[in-house]
């Protein structure tokens, strides 16, 4: 048996599974925690990796191992390979002003072509330039500029500061993949390569960036074992899941994405979808929504009941609630974007204001905000075949059965698993057979 390991190091924990590559069946697995908060010392990742790998059985019989990881966050290293500051993540908000400037500055669509985003502070590209505007001593210490994942597959391999790694601080060694470039703002997805003047203009100066590996290469960690380029977080569930062209995943967290499997890149000047790439040499354009389960859960609480108790009163009425209906952006929403709008219960009727109504209206109405992601990506030409509906919102047997009607594709719902781990094995075990 040939034993590889897939890392998820996500916003709130860090999962390692180890599998057997020929079958990519689960033989050992382990878990830790992170730190709340939306900005972050990557010294707390890197103390959790190791306890989730050593929970996992540890590496001494690994052919190979990749690591997957959340997307955007911001990791700036000194010319000596130490953090130069806390990490700033993906749902840190004080560069969303940054986001606008750059917008200025450039142009919507020009940044759309050149790097298939629309600056939103989620995105790497505004974390510097608020880096470069509000702490520029430390945006002048800059050496080099990395994500989640490329730092901790640096120090996995080996790599970090003097003394506190066998290999040193040898930043050229740091790599990364087609869909984390993807998401930083300063990746161009056509050419494959970064656009040096928008990272300019956001950071201040150049800076070393992480080589990006192809879905195949390998690099080698400190023991000669090979390591898969690893993935950002979304892309990593796609690998994991198998979804190939033609499917769509629809993530019901307490936030929702959208995003698909393309053999074509997505330009959309709107910002609506980003044009990400996947971790295979395809694309992966995706939606996010703001509103998604925080819908079950608001109206659960309002009805006072458990989750499965508001899945059987939503399936004891009949579709459309008789006209009642949920519009669901209760804290604003990002897809349309109206980061003013609020949550409105129209069709009320004597007949339609009843308990079970009201909770069809509930999973209508926030499927019905999935499903605006869904018709973005046809907007711009991307087939949908199929959705993989994921999530804790997706074990509710309610949004299961009301899903298809509502996105009018056929709707699959695979096991609960940790898929963006599992993509990663997957990618190892990929490059332990190359």
């Amino acid at each position: 048996m040939t034993l590889v390991m897939g890392v998820d190091s996500s916003t709130q924990s860090c999962k390692v599974v180890v599998t057997d590559a020929e079958t990519n069946a689960i033989v050992r697995e382990g878990r830790a925690t992170h730190p709340n908060g939306t900005e972050v010392d990557p010294a707390a990742w890197w103390s959790a990796l190791q306890d989730a790998i050593a929970a996992a059985g540890g590496t001494a019989d690994l052919a190979a191992w990749a690591i997957g990881g959340q997307q955007h966050g911001m990791v700036v290293l000194d010319d000596a390979g130490r953090v130069i500051r806390p990490a700033l993540l993906w749902n840190d908000t004080r560069s969303a002003a940054a986001a606008v400037d750059l917008i200025a500055e450039f142009g919507a669509e020009a940044l759309a072509q050149r790097s298939g985003l629309v600056p939103v502070a989620s995105f790497t590209i505004t974390k510097l330039r608020w880096l470069r505007d509000s702490e520029p001593e430390n945006a002048a210490r800059v050496a080099a500029v990395a994500l989640p994942h490329d730092w901790l597959t640096w120090r996995l391999r080996g790599f970090g500061p003097e003394g506190e790694s066998p290999r040193g601080p040898v930043l050229d060694e740091l790599v990364t993949d087609r869909s984390d470039a993807s998401g930083t703002g300063y990746w161009n997805p056509a050419s494959g390569g970064y656009d040096r003047e928008l990272l300019a203009a956001a950071l201040g100066h150049d800076a070393i960036l992480p080589r990006v590996l192809g879905p195949a290469e390998w690099v080698l960690d400190d023991a000669g074992r090979r390591v898969g380029p690893g993935a950002g977080d979304n892309a990593g569930a796609a690998l994991g899941l198998g979804a190939g062209p033609g499917d769509v995943v629809v993530s019901i967290g307490t936030s929702g994405t959208v995003f698909a499997v393309s053999d074509q890149r997505t330009i959309d000047p709107s910002g609506t979808v980003a044009g990400f790439a996947d971790c295979t040499g395809r694309f992966l354009p995706l939606v996010a929504t703001l509103n998604a389960a925080r819908v079950l859960d608001a109206v659960a609480g309002l009805l006072a009941v458990d989750h499965a108790e508001l899945g059987r009163l939503a399936l004891a009425a009949e579709p459309g609630a008789r006209g009642l209906r949920l519009v669901p952006y209760f804290e604003g929403e990002r897809t349309p974007n109206l980061p003013d709008a609020t949550a409105s219960l129209t069709g009320m009727t004597l007949a339609s204001t009843t308990r079970e109504n009201l909770a069809r209206a509930a999973v209508e109405g926030m499927l019905s905000g999935l499903a605006a992601g869904l018709s973005a990506l046809r907007s711009l030409g991307v087939p949908l075949e199929r959705a993989l509906l994921i999530g804790g919102g997706a074990q509710s047997e309610a949004v299961r059965t009301i899903a298809p009607q509502v996105f009018g594709i056929p709707v699959e719902v695979p096991p609960p698993g940790e898929y963006v781990a599992l993509g990663a094995a997957r990618q190892a075990a990929l490059v332990a057979r190359a």
